[in-house]
C-alpha cells in the first residue's frame, strides 16, 4: 500500500495504490485524518483507481472519511473506484451515499 497526496486549490487528493485491508487501513486512516486536520481542505478526493482489493476495513475507511468530511463541512469525492471496490460498495448499499466520479 502506498499513498500519494496533493493539495491544490483547496482540494486534498489522496491516491491509494495497493490493497486496502485490515493491515493497511489503520495507517491510511491516520495519515488522511492528520493531513485533513492540518490542511483544512474544502474537498477530500480519494482516488482508488490503483486499488484492486478492498475488504470491510476499506469500506470502514471510506465511510469514516465520509463522516469526518460531513462533520467538518468538507466535500467528499471517491474517484475511479475499480470494479472490485464498486462491488463492495454496492453489496454494502452505500454507493448512493457517495459522490463517485470517473476521470
Amino acid at each position: 500500500m502506498r499513498l500519494c497526496t496533493l493539495m491544490k486549490d483547496g482540494e486534498f487528493v489522496v491516491r491509494i495504490t495497493g490493497d486496502i485491508d485490515h493491515h493497511a487501513s489503520p495507517g491510511i486512516r491516520e495519515q488522511i485524518d492528520r493531513q485533513v486536520a492540518d490542511l483544512a481542505p474544502k474537498r477530500l478526493i480519494l482516488d482508488l483507481g490503483s486499488t484492486d482489493f478492498m475488504d470491510s476495513s476499506g469500506l470502514g475507511l471510506i465511510l469514516g472519511r465520509l463522516r469526518l468530511c460531513e462533520e467538518s463541512g468538507i466535500r467528499f469525492t471517491l474517484v475511479n473506484p475499480s470494479g472490485a471496490v464498486m462491488k463492495i460498495l454496492r453489496l454494502a448499499g452505500v454507493e448512493k451515499r457517495l459522490d463517485i466520479q470517473y476521470l
